[in-house]
């Protein structure tokens, strides 16, 4: 009987809730809206019905919260970082609220009662497929990225031009430079008949231009003989004489050729001296792109370990052609001991020639002589030295003459390098570098240009003199 009663009180009880339920599902559905005068509450937005949600493609439509844009993971153009954001909208409670919102909205429309319609901002409504695509950020890349990238390129390999026929092409500037010698002489031997007084000023002319006593004696005596049995020459045949009797001091018999070829089984070995500011680097770079340029494989070794930059240097020149260096990164270390490396990599690598820097060092050091002669010394260890070049400053004239006899007896120079030969006009250091030193000019510089080492040639330096 109680289990009875039980039973039906629960039965009324889900009634009247259900009865209560309906009236007020009924009156959210039938409540007016109040007229926009008596809206006084914070401004509220129609959301898209799904009726609308629908057209656009989408399922459901929920409202976006308010939210906060981490520019620090987006990093958008300065122009679209400032982007207002829509008022926050309230979601309705349940779908069957806004599919029952949405319905009496459409009797209204259809029945002709006006609505009043709350319009949205023009940014809380969007139509996806009219947005434009969002513009990727433009990062640009760091300069220190940018020279890393730049020095891990290999760098661009040059063919230096051949030296056959440079010295032509350079012949201008030697006429440049020298052209007071010729003219002056040439002047003073077209007067006629000679007196004692000019031949004194044509050894004048001579001796100014570092021709030196015993060669400007030598060429006096030649040109006196020549006139005195041939009488007073016209200014074709007195030029003429002038050419042949320099280009017979210039000597073109002497050896020039430049030890730069294999030698059985091991490259050969040529070291590079002079004192400071000659130009002994600069020279050795220059001299590897010669040899480049007559298809040789050569070796650089920076034994100038005293001078700041000097290795660095002589490694650019090197790289430009293809050419390694062998060298230490400690400054100041044992130069006898890079250039017995160098040695052996050119060994190892089967180069024709290694060209070995020395630092420039003054005459009149002892200490420092006695330290060329142990480079010396320590690469003859391993391998004969081929050629031994002392490169003078041609400006210097004879002041520059006591240092190459020094340097000399200290390693047995072979040949000379004249360099800034285009900076002078005493062109007579080549007949005077060679009568003292007994060792021909094999090199001249006659420029700033990395092509402006060239082969000495006795015939093109006598027409550039004259002409």
């Amino acid at each position: 009987m109680i289990l009875t009663v039980i039973t039906l009180l629960v039965l009324l009880g889900l009634t009247a809730g259900v009865t209560l339920l309906r009236r007020g599902s009924g009156r959210s559905t039938g409540a007016p809206t109040l007229p926009p005068a008596q809206q006084t509450a914070e401004p509220t937005t129609t959301l898209p019905s799904a009726k609308d949600a629908q057209r656009r493609g989408a399922n459901t439509y929920q409202a976006a919260p308010s939210s906060t844009i981490d520019f620090s993971k987006v990093a958008e153009p300065e122009q679209h970082a400032a982007v207002e954001s829509a008022p926050t909208e309230s979601a309705p409670a349940d779908a069957d609220a806004v599919i029952d919102a949405d319905a009496d909205a459409d009797v209204d429309s259809e029945s002709g009662a006006p609505a009043p319609v709350a319009q949205a901002p023009d940014q809380a409504v969007t139509d996806d497929t009219a947005q434009p695509a969002p513009e990727q950020p433009v990062t640009e890349q760091p300069v220190a990225d940018l020279r890393a990238d730049q020095a891990a390129q290999p760098p661009t390999i040059e063919k230096p031009e051949s030296a056959i026929g440079r010295m032509g092409r350079l012949r201008g500037r030697l006429a440049r430079s020298n052209s007071a010698i010729g003219k002056a002489l040439l002047g003073l031997l077209a007067k006629g008949e000679l007196s004692d007084a000019d031949w004194e000023e044509v050894e004048d002319v001579l001796l100014g231009a570092d021709l030196g006593a015993s060669a400007t004696t030598e060429l006096v005596d030649r040109l006196r003989a020549r006139v005195a049995v041939e009488g007073t020459p016209t200014a074709e045949q007195l030029h003429d004489w002038l050419h042949a009797e320099l280009l017979t001091l210039v000597d073109p018999s002497m050896d020039r050729r430049i030890a730069a070829t294999r030698v059985g089984d091991r490259p050969a070995v040529l070291m590079v001296v002079g004192v400071n500011g000659t130009g002994k680097t600069t020279t050795v770079g220059k001299l590897a792109r010669v040899l480049v340029a007559q298809d040789k494989k050569p070796v650089l070794g920076a034994a100038d370990t005293f001078r700041a930059a000097a290795a660095d240097q002589l490694q650019t020149w090197g790289a430009r052609v293809g050419v390694p260096t062998v060298r230490s990164d400690k400054e100041g270390a044992d130069p006898a001991a890079v250039a017995f490396d160098a040695v052996k990599a050119g060994s190892d690598q089967h180069a024709d020639v290694v060209l070995i820097d020395t630092a420039g060092r003054l005459h009149n050091k002892v200490g420092l002589m006695d330290e060329l002669r142990k480079v010396k010394r320590v690469v003859e260890k391993q391998s004969p030295i081929d050629e031994c070049l002392l490169v003078l400053d041609a400006t210097t004239g004879q002041n520059g003459m006591q240092q190459a006899r020094i340097f000399s007896e200290a390693v047995e120079v072979t040949g000379v390098v004249l360099t800034k030969l285009d900076g002078t006009a005493k062109g007579g250091i080549v007949v005077l570098v060679q009568r003292e030193l007994g060792v021909p000019v094999k090199l001249v510089g006659l420029g700033e240009g990395p092509d402006d080492l060239a082969p000495f040639d006795p015939s093109a330096f006598v027409d550039a003199v004259l002409n």
